[in-house]
């Protein structure tokens, strides 16, 4: 429910959390029930997105949501289009690496491999889908060129490999990007992940690659169920 002013909330019991508490909070509903209402919050949020007209509470005009599709695939071409996204997060420092440390641990997943997002590591997921001949697309914070040169130096990945062009790269430009996408590959311990994955779930994407580990025979294998990323048993607070 929304309220519009104060004189609404009269007969509610109001509750003013500071904002690290909201942070911090772990709801005790269970997993399915968790899932459900984030989906539900998730696809009422889009069912409104900016266009790129009119401006936002401080007065400035809004971005297109579209703007880096529309630049990749052109505004006829991008419902059609068949391609994968790569989140490539930089952690900032010895707690972050700690982060994906501790996720790796309650989940299974390797603790390294979605922050290298090496070549290898990349066919192994993109392959077995029949997407090796689709356009790769790139987003990433910017921090660590170094993933982006090592798969363009791949001969495979290398040509397919397709990144946003400066004017129509923004957060909401990259997340549509990301939601739209046939298969996505992303960072656990990137919050940004986080969102784009709940979000592919809650508006029924699938093939989202977040929790890989390698299995007896070396394999890559997917080691946590779409819904880990809500699970606060495995994530905490980035659930």
């Amino acid at each position: 429910k929304l309220f519009n002013n104060e004189k609404q909330l009269e007969g509610w019991d109001i509750v003013r959390p500071d904002t690290q508490e909201l942070f911090f909070y772990r709801t005790d509903s269970p997993l399915d029930k968790y899932v459900a209402s984030q989906g539900h919050i998730l696809r009422t949020l889009f069912r409104n997105y900016n266009t790129g007209e009119g401006k936002d509470v401080s007065g400035l005009p809004v971005q297109d949501m579209c703007a880096g599709i529309n630049a990749i695939f052109g505004e006829k071409e991008r419902s059609s289009a068949m391609y994968s996204v790569i989140h490539s997060r930089a952690l900032e420092g010895e707690p972050d690496y700690r982060l994906l440390g501790a996720i790796a641990r309650r989940s299974g997943c390797d603790p390294m491999a979605a922050l290298e997002m090496k070549p290898r590591y990349i066919k192994k997921i993109l392959r077995p889908l029949g997407m090796m001949k689709n356009p790769i697309v790139f987003i990433t914070d910017g921090q660590n060129s170094e993933v982006l040169d090592r798969l363009l130096a791949d001969p495979e990945i290398g040509p397919m490999i397709r990144t946003v062009p400066e004017g129509a790269s923004w957060v909401g430009g990259d997340l549509t990007l990301a939601l739209m996408a046939n298969a996505f590959i992303g960072n656990p311990a990137s919050t940004f992940t986080g969102f784009i994955a709940k979000s592919r779930l809650a508006l029924g994407f699938g093939h989202n690659y977040l929790f890989r580990a390698r299995d007896e025979n070396w394999e890559w294998k997917n080691v946590c169920g779409d819904e880990c990323v809500f699970d606060k048993s495995i994530m905490h607070v980035l659930a």
